[in-house]
């Protein structure tokens, strides 16, 4: 990775060090190490920039750098470091998203005082509009669907409805409230369940779509056909 980012700057290091011979703050760019230590501390800052750190302490970073090119002994070793870093950032980026947790509960406190909801103890929630005769799928099965995915305020973030195909794919291979769901559901059901943050996606939403961290999903689930189980 060191190697890597030396190359990719060295062309314009090159050009630096002839033509911008300054200073810059404390720091005089007057060697091309010089000028390509100042360029790799521009791509480091700017990675930073991309993160929603608001400050940072300076000299630790430093510190951390230095240790690592002089092989010093590190008062954190590498994969501790990263995971403490990795989860600090993950928890810097879902702060603003706890608006969505508490509003999830909110709904789901609210919705299972209907009459003609299910609440389960895992928090699953379900309303049958229609109930089936066929069998029920088990977790090695495949089962054949029609649904219609929304967010608790109406958003339709994915549905095969609109898309006017069913979709075929294993019981185990999806979401935990999905999982549960279709578990209970008759083949020639369709049911609206109500998936907390938890049983859904969680802190981690799949990309491209509208669902945010935490958020509360609604899924009108239609039950085709159960196919051939999974070898």
């Amino acid at each position: 990775m060191r190697t890597r980012i030396l190359l990719t700057l060295l062309a314009a290091g090159i050009f630096l060090t002839i033509s911008c011979q300054k200073n810059i703050g404390t720091v005089r760019l007057k060697t091309q190490l010089d000028t390509i230590s100042y360029c790799i501390g521009i791509t480091i800052g700017s990675n930073l920039m991309n993160t929603p750190m608001e400050e940072i302490n300076y000299e630790a970073l430093t510190k951390g750098i230095q240790d690592i090119f002089t092989n010093q002994e590190l008062i954190i070793n590498p994969y501790e470091a990263n995971m403490l870093f990795t989860d600090y950032l993950y928890k810097l980026q879902n702060v603003q998203y706890m608006a969505n947790l508490e509003e999830g509960e909110e709904y789901l406190e609210k919705n299972k005082a209907r009459k003609d909801v299910v609440s389960l103890p895992s928090g699953l929630q379900y309303r049958i509009i229609r109930e089936g005769t066929g069998p029920r799928p088990a977790l090695t099965d495949n089962v054949s669907v029609h649904y219609h995915g929304m967010l608790i305020d109406g958003t339709v973030f994915d549905s095969s409805v609109e898309r006017g195909e069913p979709v075929t794919f294993p019981v185990n291979g999806v979401i935990d409230g999905w999982k549960e769901a279709l578990q209970l559901m008759p083949v020639g059901s369709k049911w609206e369940v109500f998936i907390p943050n938890d049983l859904a996606y969680g802190a981690r939403p799949p990309q491209g779509t509208s669902i945010e961290p935490y958020m509360v999903l609604i899924f009108e689930i239609e039950l085709l056909s159960i196919e051939e189980a999974q070898n």
